[in-house]
């Protein structure tokens, strides 16, 4: 006969304190039913569900694990678990799982303290919480943006998931924090492709009011961005209608404004690292192919799909040519990159900012609205505002050590330290 039993361990992390538990159990042969382990400023915490001897029988194992504690300087406690409250936990692995991702510059206790509290109130468990950035020096030296971001594995049986992102987003703006929150499943250990709108997402300016600005014509056509970005006038008649007074603008000038085009904070870091684990990237703008192109070489982008300026005589005519790249437009070339690609729908993510990018942050796996205005942030499940494009990285699982770029850099600096600048 035997019992199970919970043990956990506490105290300062040493090299090899697993082994020298594990091998006292391993000498008594005990079945682990389950175990987990984290390490916090070099303190550990480990626990362990074993199933031991009962009573008399158990006590020379007990015996040796306190006198190993003791010798290592930790602490050790020792639960008893019944079979009916095993077999409960065995039961509940069928119960739904999310991944709650608080993303901003800084945690802070007040945010941890309010989505917490909305945690508990729709009767939903934490499992376990991670931290996938970085550490943040206490003094941010070279004058760069802090990013941080802490993952909540949540168990349990959502009533209304809409109520629940409702308060979630209601204390974003307050407390300085995007909250993310998406079902555990395998497609979100498993995407393969992210299309993007280009301009204030990738790039930080919209290209079509600095070519009106060239245009001296600036203050209409901004106006008119504005009203189409929120969804109260038509994509299609806005571009129409700011385009034509483009006309006669040297073609010279996109050149001139390609050049001076801002990247958004975190656009090369998310870029790098898509390519180099092999992701397929597009833009699927309502911006110009001139400038999506010119991005394309830049970032190593797939596909690039854009309305065209019409150009005759090295002027242009105020004039789109083919097909426009409005909203639907951007959904149906979503699917339609995902087949050529033999990619499913859940493994795709769309980024967008405008109203325009609503049906494809619809029709994607993940559907994120970035920097967005606020009837895209309510409209989408996800939204980025706090930090950088390359918080997306965060909501794919991955942490701040898997950075290429950042390990690339590394390598290179040990390997030619001579040509990294003074």
């Amino acid at each position: 006969m035997s019992e199970l039993l919970l043990i956990n361990i506490t105290g300062p992390d040493k090299p090899g304190l697993t082994s020298k538990i594990t091998s006292i159990l391993a000498g008594y042969k005990v079945p682990v039913l389950d175990i987990g382990q984290a390490v916090i400023h070099n303190h550990l915490s480990l626990g362990m569900l074993l199933e031991v001897p009962k009573e008399s029988a158990s006590s020379p194992v007990l015996k040796d694990l306190l006198f190993c504690a003791h010798t290592l300087g930790i602490q050790i406690t020792f639960t008893p678990v019944t079979d009916t409250e095993y077999n409960d936990w065995v039961h509940e692995q069928g119960k739904h799982r999310y991944l709650l991702s608080l993303l901003a510059r800084k945690i802070t206790a007040e945010q941890l303290e309010r989505v917490s509290s909305i945690i508990t109130g729709h009767n939903l468990n934490i499992e376990t919480i991670n931290r996938l950035s970085g550490r943040i020096p206490l003094e941010n030296e070279n004058g760069g943006h802090t990013k941080a971001c802490v993952e909540f594995s949540i168990r349990g049986t959502l009533q209304s998931e809409n109520r629940f992102r409702e308060q979630m987003l209601a204390i974003t703006d307050s407390l300085g924090v995007d909250i993310a929150f998406q079902e555990d499943n395998i497609f979100r250990r498993n995407r393969r492709l992210v299309v993007f709108d280009m301009d204030s997402t990738v790039i930080t300016s919209e290209v079509i009011d600095e070519l009106a600005i060239e245009a001296g014509v600036g203050a209409e056509v901004a106006a008119i961005t504005e009203q189409a970005m929120r969804g109260e006038i038509d994509f299609t008649g806005s571009l129409q209608r700011r385009v034509s007074l483009l006309k006669g603008l040297d073609e010279h000038v996109l050149e001139k404004i390609a050049q001076r085009l801002q990247l958004t904070e975190g656009a090369e870091t998310l870029f790098h690292n898509l390519h180099n684990l092999g992701f397929k990237t597009a833009i699927l703008s309502g911006g110009f192919t001139y400038f999506g192109h010119y991005l394309q070489k830049k970032l190593n982008i797939d596909y690039v799909y854009a309305n065209t300026l019409e150009i005759d005589n090295h002027r242009l005519t105020g004039k789109v040519v083919g097909q426009i790249v409005d909203g639907k437009r951007k959904a149906e070339l979503l699917e339609h990159i995902a087949k050529k690609e033999n990619i499913r729908l859940e493994q795709t993510i769309a980024v967008g900012d405008g109203a325009n990018d609503l049906p494809m942050l619809g029709k994607a796996g993940l559907g994120i609205a970035f920097r967005a205005k606020p009837i895209v942030r309510e409209s989408a499940k996800q939204a980025i505002s706090t930090l950088g494009l390359d918080a997306i990285l965060y909501l794919m699982g991955f942490r701040d050590r898997d950075d290429l770029s950042v390990n690339q850099h590394i390598q290179q600096t040990a390997q030619n330290p001579l040509d990294v600048a003074g």
